[in-house]
């Protein structure tokens, strides 16, 4: 039986007396694949950040992996995550080996004297190759493309073998070769993991990849809808999410949004 991976109760969040979040409840069990989308400023990011244990809430509970945010050491529990995030803040020119490799030790740079082991470096190099970088593991972060960096970062992410997965908007500067390449990868990876979850934001449904199987939808920071990818993920809820007509459709397992008029 599926176990609970991520559950979130009654969440508020406020800032500078700003509510950012108000009144969140989400659970996520093992092996689902969630995208959180909304429109700009709905607060997607936000609670990406307290799944990933990088924020608390005001009010309300968070159990992440097992462990409540505030009985907990985040630093222990963000070891257990794998974070994504395409606005990666490298500053040297890392090979993808070396970038894929700052995963084992969880910093930007690589920790000086710290050597991996035969089992990172054979690790490193079964991640690249799954994500479709295995020509480039010697090519430097400075001459990749925006896709092939985002495929680098999922592969950095996974090297602790986190349970769950967070993609902070991974298609963010793609153009749609790159973006379906990068889609491909993800839909590989979950296929090749079951044991995996992952939760992804983004507020353009053709960056869903096909394998999503629970979609929620965040409007000025409250859920409008919640569950099933195909139940929420309709005309109805998703132009009440945007205050705008859209029609939904989907096709061969990925989804289409295309605005109409009011």
């Amino acid at each position: 039986m599926p176990s609970v991976v991520l559950n979130a109760d009654k969440i508020d969040l406020v800032r500078e007396r700003r509510t950012l979040l108000d009144q969140v409840s989400l659970t996520v069990l093992t092996g689902e694949h969630w995208a959180l989308l909304g429109a700009n400023g709905a607060g997607k990011s936000t609670l990406l950040g307290i799944l990933g244990a990088y924020t608390h809430p005001t009010r309300g509970t968070a159990e992440i992996l097992g462990h409540r945010l505030g009985r907990v050491n985040v630093h222990d529990l963000r070891a257990l995550i794998g974070h994504v995030n395409p606005r990666h803040p490298l500053e040297s020119a890392r090979t993808v080996r070396e970038v894929v490799l700052t995963g084992v030790t969880g910093t930007i740079e690589l920790v000086p004297r710290w050597t991996p082991s035969d089992a990172d470096l054979a690790r490193a190099a079964e991640l690249i190759a799954l994500l479709g970088l295995a020509r480039r593991a010697d090519a430097r972060w400075p001459t990749l493309s925006q896709g092939e960096r985002g495929r680098a970062l999922i592969a950095r992410a996974l090297m602790p073998d986190p349970r769950l997965l967070l993609l902070d908007e991974p298609a963010t500067g793609l153009d749609v070769a790159a973006r379906e390449l990068l889609l491909s990868s993800i839909d590989e990876l979950r296929a090749s993991r079951p044991g995996l979850t992952s939760v992804l934001v983004t507020h353009h449904l053709e960056e869903l990849p096909s394998t999503t199987t629970h979609a929620l939808l965040l409007r000025e920071g409250r859920v409008l809808a919640s569950g099933a990818a195909d139940d929420v993920l309709t005309t109805e809820l998703v132009s009440a999410c945007f205050d705008h007509p859209i029609a939904i459709a989907r096709r061969d397992g990925r989804w289409s949004a295309t605005a109409g008029r009011r």
